[in-house]
């Protein structure tokens, strides 16, 4: 509506210029006010002054939807004076007014009015459409409900638990210098690993597992022992952890472990070892480093600690020396390092490497353990497992063969739950 106003407006001011110039066909008007003025832009308009030399085509484009006509650019791009008539170039210009300055008042083009073609010739009356007039009624307004509310506030748990079990039949090599005694022979194995970590999401963390294992094995060609065992280990975990930046976090460590029953050798009444004997504890403080690499399938910690307290007491007078501690004497202290590397890489949806390194030393001793197990996952509930253990303690008896090194290894089949 604005555009065809200031249209029509133009083209009329323009015709009224036209008029007081051509004293041949039209009145000339000299000094008239601005009513009259209209008043005869109407006449000239609507009767036979103007109307029969202008062409219905420009009568169109004054009342037309607004449309972008590509002649007007064409007749005003005329090297030589156009044969246009006043009229004609009145509405030119008024339009390249409009387009030059107002352009988001154009909708159409001359293109889109030619793909859409003439009118229908076929429409020989009017369309009317029937409007049914409903009487429109006020929303009722809802009545509020002045009723108490329970709001319920619930306080964030930032405890995380989780669990691993599995009960394993295996093939078992040991070393014959391997500390806590056994064979190589065909046994089964059963283990429960629980994890609880707290992690309050700004500064704290504190992480704990405790892992139980245990395994038993017959051999014929003992003839001493009926049921010995092949695999028995106590051990708890705990780092509690203030960050430092992102991934390192000011560590406390305490690490304690022992045995479940007594180990033996084939055909030795001797025990090797047993509950309590030995049980070592460590108290360590440094830095925790949490891995999480490789897109999230390389996940961990490692632990270093440059202060390190380590104590360790046997129960069994027999045993005392076996493990470096004096004659007559149950517990050892000594202060060292030590350092721990605690990973898990997922190789794939049914294949997982476990592995910890663990390593301490007093400078005058050194102890060193490195875990690998190798899971094979089928199913949800059977999987395949391969455990390779090396150690090293040079606080044990030297044996000829190995020296201070010792070796165990052992493949396995069988049931497997993880939540």
């Amino acid at each position: 509506m604005r555009y065809c106003f200031s249209l029509i407006f133009a083209f009329c001011c323009f015709c009224l210029h036209a008029q007081t110039t051509e004293t041949d066909s039209l009145v000339t008007v000299k000094r008239v006010d601005y009513a009259d003025s209209i008043r005869q832009m109407r006449r000239n308009i609507w009767k036979s002054t103007i109307t029969p030399q202008m062409s219905a085509y420009n009568q169109y484009r004054l009342f037309a939807p607004s449309t972008f006509y590509h002649a007007i650019a064409k007749h005003n791009l005329y090297l030589y004076d156009s044969e246009q008539d006043i009229y004609d170039q009145a509405v030119d210009d008024a339009l390249l007014n409009i387009y030059l300055n107002h352009p988001e008042y154009i909708t159409n083009s001359e293109q889109q009015l030619r793909d859409a073609g003439g009118v229908d010739e076929t429409i020989t009356s009017p369309i009317r459409t029937e409007v049914n007039l409903e009487k429109k009624e006020a929303p009722t307004p809802q009545e509020v409900i002045d009723a108490p509310v329970d709001v319920v506030i619930t306080k964030p748990n930032f405890w995380t638990y989780k669990g691993d079990q599995y009960l394993q039949f295996l093939q078992n090599y040991i070393s014959g210098n391997w500390y806590k005694g056994g064979e190589s022979n065909y046994s089964m194995v059963a283990s429960v690993t629980l994890e609880a970590n707290y992690n309050n999401k700004q500064k704290v963390k504190w992480d704990n597992k405790l892992e139980m294992k245990l395994g038993f094995q017959t051999s014929k060609a003992d003839t001493m022992h009926s049921l010995k065992t092949s695999e028995d280990l106590v051990r708890l975990t705990s780092k509690l952890g203030l960050q430092a930046t992102k991934n390192w976090y000011y560590t406390l460590s305490v690490l304690g472990y022992t045995q479940f029953m007594r180990g033996f050798k084939k055909n030795d009444i001797r025990t090797y070892s047993d509950f309590m004997s030995p049980f070592n504890l460590n108290i360590s403080i440094g830095m925790n480093y949490t891995v999480n690499w490789l897109k999230k399938k390389l996940t961990g910690n490692i632990q270093l600690s440059p202060l390190a307290y380590n104590f360790r007491y046997v129960g069994r007078d027999a045993l005392i020396t076996r493990y470096g501690l004096k004659e007559g004497h149950h517990t050892l202290h000594d202060l060292g390092s030590m350092c721990t590397v605690d990973l898990t890489w997922k190789f794939s949806d049914n294949i997982n490497w476990k592995t910890r390194l663990y390593g301490y030393s007093t400078y005058h001793r050194a102890e060193l353990e490195w875990e690998n197990t190798f899971t094979f996952q089928f199913n949800k509930y059977i999987s395949s497992k391969l455990f390779i253990y090396p150690r090293f303690d040079d606080a044990t008896t030297r044996d000829g063969h190995h020296a201070y090194w010792q070796y165990k290894e052992y493949a396995s089949l069988g049931f497997n739950y993880s939540f």
